[in-house]
């Protein structure tokens, strides 16, 4: 029971940071799309893309904390104990993301609205990087079993910075294919392109995405030594039981490189999500058996048995009324039947 609640709980780790994960890195672009009159229109796609959905992932963010808090309550206590640093950051970073979309659709005046887009961008950033390094301080080991861990080395460390690294440059990556081919999907007629003198969107985004994956690729292969020196336990489950999730990231990877130009844009989303999940289960694999680095099992974090099958029903009835509603939600956007008319 306690290796299916965990199964389930990473299910919902892998959903948020692919779901979660493009939401934050449509962000990035948006911080790095130049000036009001420059990324005025990868800023308006992305707006367009983000508006139906964007707060509805935060649905397996919540989804995990219930799990880990319920199902594994030592560990929850050992985590938000030791990490509550990046924890908190994270947490007010979706706060201020949130308040900056919101806002910038409302305000009138040009110096409120690049406030409030200069908040949402900004935290599009900071809350990945956050969420990254409390990854990396729970597989490196540096969350004591009972917690109250050091409130800084936890998460300023090799591992933990490695994690923050990558989880905003997976984002990044995941975001640009989803908008290269939302772009696609969706393009400017060529008069208007020349009339308003815009940059093609789709090229836009593809060389971002081609920028995105190679920086990507330099630092997980330099991340290898990283890990190899500051989490040797990690790195040895990562080329055992986690390489073929690693193998399959990376050729997703490759593949969504490669047709960027050319795919069907549902392909080119898949190869992205698939890039991006099979690297947090190799991660979740290559921890296993453990919760909290090489000292703290799943079965020994777990909550007693009555309890784990209580919420193994409640996570099968969230499952059959969730699952369906966000794919609801996902079709009608993709068919643009969620837009104001």
């Amino acid at each position: 029971m306690s290796t299916f609640a965990a199964v389930v709980l990473f299910v919902g780790v892998v959903a948020y940071a692919v779901f979660g994960g493009a939401d934050y890195g449509a962000g990035f672009w948006d911080l790095t799309a130049g000036g009001a009159r420059r990324g005025r229109e990868p800023r308006h796609l992305i707006d367009t893309t983000l508006a139906p959905v964007w707060e509805a992932n935060h649905v397996w963010l919540i989804f995990c904390l219930v799990m880990l808090w319920t199902g594994f309550p030592a560990a929850f206590a050992a985590i938000t104990t030791t990490l509550y640093v990046p924890l908190g950051l994270a947490a007010l970073g979706i706060v201020v993301r949130g308040s900056g979309f919101a806002f910038r659709k409302v305000v009138v005046h040009t110096e409120q609205q690049r406030v409030t887009g200069a908040a949402f961008a900004t935290s599009s950033v900071i809350t990945p990087f956050f969420l990254g390094t409390v990854a990396g301080g729970i597989a490196s080991g540096r969350v004591p079993a009972g917690g109250h861990g050091d409130a800084i080395t936890s998460w300023v460390n090799p591992t933990s910075l490695l994690g923050g690294v990558l989880a905003v440059l997976v984002c990044a990556f995941v975001a640009a294919v989803f908008l290269t081919a939302e772009a696609r999907r969706r393009p400017v007629p060529a008069a208007e392109l020349e009339r308003r003198k815009i940059a093609d969107l789709g090229r836009w985004f593809t060389r971002r995405a081609r920028i995105s994956a190679v920086v990507t690729g330099v630092v997980a292969l330099a991340g290898i030594a990283v890990l190899h020196a500051d989490s040797p336990r990690l790195f040895d489950g990562l080329l055992a039981r986690g390489l073929p999730f690693v193998l399959a990231s990376g050729a997703c990877g490759v593949a969504a490189l490669l047709l960027l130009g050319r795919a069907a844009p549902r392909l080119l989303q898949g190869l992205a999500i698939t890039a991006a999940g099979t690297i947090v289960a190799g991660w979740g694999v290559a921890q296993y058996p453990y919760v909290l680095g090489t000292h703290v099992t799943i079965a020994e974090a777990a909550a007693p048995a009555p309890t784990l099958w209580a919420l193994t029903i409640v996570a099968a009835i969230a499952f059959v009324i969730v699952v369906p509603s966000l794919a609801l939600l996902f079709s009608l956007q993709q068919r643009d039947q969620l837009r104001a008319h």
